[in-house]
């Protein structure tokens, strides 16, 4: 599952709606859009500020481990 299947699938869980998430990112609601329609990646600081909003790891929102590989 791609990452932004994930974030799509945790908005929902939330009760959340694009306005919403785009207003946290500081993104148009069109851009939320182009993200769950697997159009277009999230940039880095997006990924941050969900992370925070939400208060999980990055590694659990792209579906990395927390611990290092070896």
């Amino acid at each position: 599952m791609d990452y932004r299947e994930i974030f799509k699938n945790y908005r929902i869980d939330h009760d959340l709606e694009q306005k919403d998430i785009a207003r946290i990112c500081s993104v148009s609601a069109k851009t939320v859009s182009h993200w769950e329609t697997l159009r277009r990646h999230m940039s880095v600081d997006s990924i941050i500020a969900l992370c925070n909003h939400y208060k999980i790891s990055a590694n659990y929102f792209l579906g990395l481990p927390d611990y290092p590989m070896p």
